[in-house]
């Protein structure tokens, strides 16, 4: 999904329509804060948001949306790691840099990283995709020792 602006009312039931998704106050809401710019965000994070500026919205109703918006292609899943899931607004193909200090993504461009063999696939399955994330923490070490 490429947001070129702040989506309003009607432009994210049409977005929600066009996914088959029932645009819901919540799941409007919800949507909304999400699209709002091009992020990733932990559902966590998404539901502080959204309780900000608006009315209460469970934390279990954050979870099944955004699992719905990634089964419909509206996010993307990247899982850093087994407790935690950012969900991307950038759909398209990327890789990524996740900050373990600051617990933050940033893009990597396609065009600068690329997977050159991917082993031969169980028998019975196709590729869906293929996700890196490169873990980096900030190098503490003084600039000489680091050389």
């Amino acid at each position: 999904m490429i947001i070129d602006k702040t989506p309003d009312r009607a432009d994210t039931i049409k977005l929600l329509r066009q996914s088959d998704i029932i645009p819901t106050h919540q799941r409007l809401v919800i949507a909304h804060a999400l699209f709002a710019r091009q992020q990733h965000v932990s559902a966590e994070q998404l539901l502080d948001m959204v309780n900000q500026s608006h009315t209460e919205v469970s934390k279990a109703t954050v979870y099944n949306t955004l699992n719905l918006f990634a089964e419909k292609g509206l996010v993307r899943e990247v899982i850093v790691d087994r407790n935690r899931v950012f969900y991307d607004t950038r759909v398209s193909a990327h890789h990524h840099f996740f900050d373990v200090d600051s617990c933050t993504l940033t893009d990597i461009e396609p065009r600068v990283m690329h997977v050159d063999y991917v082993p031969p696939l169980p028998e019975g399955t196709i590729q869906e995709g293929v996700s890196i994330v490169v873990r980096i923490r900030r190098n503490h070490a003084p600039a000489s020792a680091a050389a």
